[in-house]
């Protein structure tokens, strides 16, 4: 038998559903490949194959193009497999090797900086396994084309690396309407077709024109929406029409992975609220609990992961999360001590919260409070956060710190949202602002952290002091850990990013508060805030509070003050319950 005309792959961590952990992916994005040995179960890398040595399950968008190229190609002529099986398959018929590229150079929001933090010039695990599938031994032997795509492909691009990896296409974009015509061009070598493919939005697929996928996807992967429509600037699906995909095919994709051993279906969206929503952004619960139902129904499919929601519809109809726990929380594979579920089992949907500045918030990102108002974010966030925590939804939240603009005023906000959220249930993972391709932000410049202050430093680290609590516990600090923080910034924090980083460092340590009261924005011990820096102008703090103070005459603000300033103020259109914080 010859070999294939087109071998797909992707990389093993991307691929990777260990434990059905979407953790070890994250991780995998992140740690440097040098140490990743130390932190990540290298048998966790190894995923399976069938016997002839193709992938059990990759990618979503990689089974996507596979199911595209099987319309006009044989099962024989069309083989997905991972880097440890491209010897057995590329061969000298091989035309294309079509590679899925989710971070091939490690610059995407977290990785850059995750990886960074461990010393200049490190990269993280899943960008070096990009490199080792582009200089693979039997790639430059045969010399087939090379074709990247995939959400991270943009990389590639702005650090004008095609050629030093011998790149012929590089295609960006949604493709399933365009991928015949352009495919059927690339494997005829037309002089006409640009080696960088931009798929312009005007040429979006309808949900009529997605196939459903002919194998099983990493995790289960079943779409339930494509695109938001909320206009966040950072954002590329939220700048697309949103668009749901019919019940029916949802229930294809379902059963395609549960035929091939998945157990575990990810309702993959961009805000699991906007499945056939109604106007306005209108969250539809009736069509939300039927298709919940018959995706469990499924034979074998024992496990539910959901991906992205937001907060607003959470506020502004709490019935949501009422009517859809039974139908996700006891199916959730994820446990937690504080559940109150009688297995203790939990749902971890991904939030952006993104900034506690009202300012930022305004500029960049208005539409995700829809119907409320900027000013009304840090309301919404507690309120949303308690109804989801009372449920069993315990949220990784995301936030980004070094928005363009961003100055110390803007910190202090995010700081005293996050001290606001101390007792929540939860993940906060703290990312770096990376302009994307194909945002509204493309062009503006990366947060760096050489240039990082040290307020941002603070929220930095307190968010990981609070993930290690909420996972570990608040004394289950090792003694190794505790004292190997302060060895590192002796030995390498301080002089990769300065002495800011001391006293944010030492709280992720575990030393008391009451020791760097002085050197610290915020104070949890139970005493106070920081003296010198909480009593900054109320203006300063929450600018949404300026017309309040001008009433009552308050120059200063203390943090026992906002709730009591807070009631003063018209927060929502149908008014925010207080939270309880």
């Amino acid at each position: 038998m010859g070999s294939p005309k087109i071998v797909l792959t992707a990389s093993q961590s991307e691929a990777s559903e260990w434990k059905h952990s979407i953790w070890q992916q994250m991780l995998s994005a992140t740690i440097p490949a040098k140490y990743g040995h130390k932190w990540i179960n290298p048998t966790s890398l190894i995923n399976e194959s069938w016997p002839d040595g193709r992938a059990k399950y990759v990618p979503n968008g990689l089974r996507m193009v596979e199911t595209l190229l099987l319309r006009e190609y044989s099962e024989e002529d069309v083989v997905v497999c991972y880097l440890d099986n491209l010897e057995k398959f590329v061969g000298p018929e091989t035309k294309v090797i079509a590679i899925h590229a989710h971070n091939p150079l490690g610059i995407s929001y977290a990785t850059d900086v995750y990886s960074k933090i461990a010393g200049k010039n490190l990269i993280p695990i899943n960008a070096a396994e990009f490199l080792k599938i582009v200089t693979h031994p039997v790639i430059k032997k045969f010399q087939p084309k090379i074709v990247i795509g995939g959400p991270g492909a943009w990389q590639l691009e702005r650090a004008n690396r095609l050629d030093e990896f011998n790149v012929d296409y590089l295609i960006d974009g949604e493709i399933e309407r365009v991928f015949s015509d352009m495919f059927k061009r690339m494997m005829a070598g037309d002089p006409t077709l640009e080696r960088i493919i931009k798929v312009p939005k005007s040429m979006q697929p309808t949900v009529e024109e997605i196939p459903v996928v002919r194998h099983r996807s990493t995790f289960g992967v079943v779409e339930i929406t494509r695109g938001c429509g909320r206009g966040c600037q950072f954002c590329g699906p939220a700048t697309k029409v949103g668009r749901s995909f019919p019940l029916e095919h949802i229930m294809e994709s379902v059963h395609v992975n549960a035929r091939e051993g998945a157990t575990e279906i990810l309702l993959a969206t961009e805000d699991m609220f906007l499945y056939e929503q109604g106007a306005n952004f209108e969250t539809n619960i009736p069509a939300l609990e039927t298709m919940l139902k018959s995706v469990k129904s499924v034979p074998g499919i024992e496990t539910l992961q959901t991906s992205h929601i937001t907060m607003a519809p959470v506020v502004k109809d709490p019935t949501i999360i009422e009517r859809l726990t039974p139908l996700i929380v006891p199916y959730s594979h994820v446990q937690h001590k504080e559940s109150t579920d009688p297995d203790h089992r939990m749902t971890d949907p991904i939030i952006g919260l993104e900034t506690g500045s009202a300012r930022l918030f305004d500029i960049f990102m208005k539409g995700k409070a829809y119907p409320y108002k900027a000013h009304q974010w840090r309301d919404v966030v507690l309120k949303g956060m308690e109804t989801l925590n009372k449920h069993n939804w315990f949220p990784f939240c995301t936030f980004i710190i070094g928005l363009p603009g961003e100055t110390d005023a803007d910190t202090r906000e995010s700081l005293n949202l996050l001290y606001d959220l101390r007792d929540a249930k939860g993940t906060f993972v703290p990312t770096f602002f990376v302009p994307l391709e194909n945002t509204r932000m493309q062009q503006k410049d990366s947060a760096k952290l050489i240039e990082m202050t040290d307020l941002q430093w603070e929220f930095f680290y307190t968010c990981w002091k609070y993930n290690l609590h909420f996972w570990h516990g608040k004394s289950n600090a090792s003694m190794k850990f505790s004292l190997g923080v302060p060895l590192y910034y002796y030995l390498l924090g301080r002089k990769l990013f300065g002495n800011g980083i001391k006293y944010p460092l030492y709280r992720f340590a575990g030393v008391p508060d009451r020791f760097m009261r002085k050197h610290l924005y915020l104070d949890f011990t139970g005493y106070k805030r920081s003296k010198g820096v909480m009593n900054a102008p109320v203006d300063e703090i929450l600018p949404g509070f300026k017309t309040v103070r001008e009433e009552r005459g308050l120059n200063m603000i203390d943090a026992s003050q906002l709730h009591h300033i807070g009631a003063a103020i018209d927060i929502a259109p149908d008014g925010i319950p207080a939270a309880t914080t």
